[in-house]
């Protein structure tokens, strides 16, 4: 079974940056799709950024151009990239393959975006 751990969250100002990692167990990270999922209060949680094993990658409409995704497959790590943050990126991130099949869900890292 696969296990995720994220980590990298934490406070930071409207404008700022935060480098989020996730880092997966086994040997199917490879080959596996995935993505960064988030979760804000109250609200359900979305792909907000997604990449294929080849490195094609996805962003959706709220974090297009300031978040970029990667991955190291030789360390069985994802990455997100946070930049110029806003109040309403403030959440949980989770990492997870974006399908087929979906492993458990990590903890998460908390992201929180304020003055």
């Amino acid at each position: 079974q696969v296990q995720l751990v994220e980590s990298g969250g934490g406070l930071v100002q409207p404008g700022g940056s935060l480098r989020l990692s996730c880092t997966t167990s086994g040997s199917r990270f490879r080959f596996t799709n995935m993505g960064w999922y988030r979760q804000a209060p109250g609200r359900l949680r979305e792909l907000v950024s997604s990449i294929t094993v080849d490195g094609t990658t996805m962003y959706s409409d709220s974090v297009k151009g300031r978040f970029t995704v990667s991955r190291d497959n030789a360390k069985n790590t994802l990455y997100l990239q946070m930049n110029s943050l806003k109040p309403e990126d403030t959440g949980v991130y989770y990492c997870n393959s974006v399908g087929p099949l979906i492993y458990n869900w990590g903890p998460g890292t908390q992201v929180a975006v304020s003055s």
